[in-house]
């Protein structure tokens, strides 16, 4: 099996456990659970804010699904050149976290809306690492 081949399916089993996740048991504090974010307990005391919350979460999971079965198409029916690509989309797609999201969790962090404190810079590193 090559590194590209191999590649894509960790992504796609990764992402399936943080599909899992968000459909199921959103809050864990794995993958792509929400209960590090302290206003997830506060969007779960108000009923509307809360509905909110999970349409949004499973949105999310929803897009990394499409995501993962055009993967799986590009396994089953690509040129080793398609492989290549989807790989460079892949990491592009991880590197959009360091954009938008990531100021987003330090600011939170910072302002004591994480639990454990400190987890942004933790899960930099881990997101960062992944791309490299």
């Amino acid at each position: 099996m090559d590194i590209l081949t191999l590649s894509i399916i960790v992504f796609c089993v990764m992402e399936f456990g943080n599909v899992c996740i968000l459909y199921f048991w959103p809050n864990h504090r794995l993958g792509n659970g929400v209960a590090f974010f302290d206003s997830w307990e506060e969007a779960k005391s108000d009923e509307m804010m809360e509905m909110f919350v999970h349409y949004l979460m499973y949105w999310v999971a929803g897009v990394k699904l499409i995501f993962i079965f055009l993967l799986v198409v590009v396994l089953l029916t690509g040129s080793d050149l398609t492989k290549f690509f989807a790989v460079i989309a892949m990491i592009l797609s991880i590197a959009t976290y360091f954009w938008k999201l990531h100021p987003i969790i330090c600011k939170l962090d910072m302002a004591g809306k994480i639990t454990p404190q400190g987890y942004s810079n933790k899960l930099g590193k881990m997101i960062g690492s992944i791309l490299f």
